[in-house]
């Protein structure tokens, strides 16, 4: 592969994982109310887990996971599943457009603190593309931070959470198979899901309207990872995960179209500022930048 091509194949993978995390997230707020936040974690790590055997098995990969980093697969799925369960949680207590303003500054931590964690060169292009990214999310969302509320701590805890997965992702990329990084996610999520399942003290089975959803919500969950993490093997990350901006106004359109969701012109306007940060971190470096 030529290392001109590597920025553009990133960015394929990570639109992938826009639409799969998007149509994640449509899944589960289909189900809602049905199963809580534990029971949807666990049953879409079961089938993330059936999945990623099943494409180890076809193409022969299953002998490439490994298990001597399990240290570090383990804090990867242990800092993961806690901003998930954070995330979750701020939904309840606070208004969706300010969980995700707050979710979305996930990116800029990774800007951020790659220099430190896995030895990324902090540029003016990157801080400029991060800020231009989060100065439109503000837009969309218009979060009102005038109080310092509960649901306003778990949800910026979760973004924290989130993008020290992805800089432990990275990490994991030097010289693990992706086909691991899956395996061990889908089967240690699982086992942490099951495990706060039974700590809340009842479950509810799938049924017959929700199992779709379940399986839907499984496939696209390993969909988003398998994109995310192959695109973090061909890229930097503090220029790979930008491109999840995009991810805001894609919901907000879904939302409009189906869900009856207002669009007003703030959207565009965020929408447009957002894509203008992808394109900074995208286009090719000056030297210096």
């Amino acid at each position: 592969m030529a290392e001109t091509d590597r920025p553009l194949r990133a960015a394929l993978f990570m639109a992938g994982s826009v639409a799969s995390f998007t149509a994640m997230a449509i899944s589960t707020r289909q189900i809602r109310g049905v199963h809580d936040t534990f029971e949807i974690l666990a049953f879409r790590s079961v089938v993330g887990f059936l999945i990623v055997i099943g494409i180890g098995w076809a193409t022969g990969q299953l002998h490439r996971i490994r298990r001597d980093r399990l240290g570090g697969h383990g804090l990867r799925n242990l800092l993961h599943f806690t901003g998930q369960s954070l995330w979750f949680w701020a939904l309840t207590l606070i208004p969706l457009a300010q969980v995700f303003a707050l979710e979305f500054t996930s990116p800029i931590w990774v800007t951020l603190l790659a220099p430190v964690f896995v030895g990324e060169r902090l540029t003016r292009t990157k801080l400029l593309a991060a800020g231009l990214g989060f100065a439109g999310v503000l837009v969309v969302a218009r979060p009102d931070f005038g109080q310092l509320e509960i649901g306003v701590l778990a949800a910026a805890g979760a973004a924290v959470f989130f993008a020290a997965t992805t800089l432990m992702t990275k990490r994991l990329t030097r010289g693990e198979a992706v086909i691991g990084i899956l395996f061990w996610l889908t089967l240690m999520q699982s086992a942490l899901g099951f495990a706060a399942v039974l700590a809340s003290g009842q479950m509810t089975l799938p049924t017959l309207a929700t199992l779709p959803w379940l399986v839907l919500i499984g496939c696209s969950g390993v969909a988003a990872h398998l994109c995310l993490t192959t695109a973090l093997s061909l890229a930097p990350a503090s220029k790979v995960v930008p491109v999840d901006f995009a991810r805001l106004p894609l919901i907000a359109v879904v939302g409009a179209l189906f869900y009856d969701e207002p669009v007003d012109a703030w959207l565009f306007l965020g929408a447009g500022m957002i894509c203008l940060g992808i394109w900074v971190t995208l286009r090719p470096a000056r030297a210096g930048a």
